[in-house]
């Protein structure tokens, strides 16, 4: 009797790829909350198809029912149909003076990173300057020498946080200058330009967008804040900020009034912030 004798099989078992965690309920709520909200910026016939301007004082002060989700305000307009409305408001000015603050400030830094080392100490103290002064005030120094409206209230939220972006665009514009594979770029003759547009560029702006949708939040959040106080659309515009601003005085009567805008921007932040940080939190590999 023979023995027979087989090679032993070796399985190449490959190592796992790390798993993704899966998106928290928390996360996927706040994505379905700016769907909804995208649909109001788009197209907001489609959740309230009454006119947000629409007054009927014999319904004034009327409390949340069937027939008016949010209630009524003072003047018996439908405060669901303001608040959707409303959305392309608040949503509008926070979206461009976001851009806005971001192509500057990414402009200023990317300037100071790559700039001669006088010309980064000017663009950088400057920076400093502008960023010692809490945002809300230095955009209502801005508004100050300008006029209430939607134009200035962009530009102001614009410049107060154009630094924040700066800033950051600087610190990694000099950290991505200094790293080796642009070193090693620089040895083997590649220009200027070139050089910019395909190291620097790429690895500096990738984190804007992410930075940009955190920061979206803070935007509407100050938009709807100067609003308030007057310094953005003016009434009859049914910006969040305003009809907080003209409701606080029935607070005591119709809490509904003041409460669910104020509720519905709440929301629409937090849901912002939920979702930038799960990006980012991505974009670094911690998810």
């Amino acid at each position: 009797m023979t023995a027979t004798l087989e090679a032993p099989i070796v399985v190449d078992v490959a190592a796992p790829a790390p798993a993704r965690k899966r998106p928290t309920p928390g996360v996927v709520a706040a994505v379905a909350f700016l769907a909804v909200i995208a649909v109001a910026v788009a197209a907001p016939g489609l959740l309230a198809g009454a006119d947000p301007l629409a007054a009927d004082p014999m319904r004034a002060l009327e409390a949340p029912s069937a027939a008016h989700w949010f209630g009524t305000d003072q003047l018996g307009r439908d405060v669901f149909t303001r608040v959707v409305h409303g959305a392309r408001y608040s949503l509008s000015i926070g979206v461009a003076s976001t851009l806005l603050s971001v192509v500057a400030g990414g402009l200023v830094g990317l300037v100071a990173g790559l700039a001669p080392r006088a010309v980064d100490e000017v663009l950088s103290r400057a920076l400093d300057v502008l960023s010692a002064f809490p945002e809300v005030l230095l955009a209502l120094l801005f508004i100050a020498f300008t006029e209430p409206g939607t134009p200035s209230l962009i530009m102001a939220i614009a410049l107060a946080f154009a630094p924040r972006y700066g800033r950051m665009v600087r610190a990694q514009t000099l950290l991505v200058r200094r790293s080796g594979y642009v070193e090693q770029a620089v040895t083997f003759g590649l220009s200027r330009v070139r050089l910019v547009a395909r190291h620097v560029l790429p690895n500096v702006l990738g984190p804007l967008p992410i930075l940009a949708t955190i920061g979206l939040g803070a935007a509407v959040v100050n938009a709807a804040a100067l609003s308030f106080l007057g310094m953005g659309p003016q009434p009859p515009s049914p910006e969040w900020g305003a009809m907080l601003s003209e409701s606080r005085n029935y607070l005591r009567v119709a809490w509904w009034a003041a409460i669910l805008p104020g509720a519905t921007l709440t929301l629409t932040v937090i849901a912002l912030t939920a979702v930038g940080r799960r990006l980012q939190a991505r974009f670094e590999g911690r998810h």
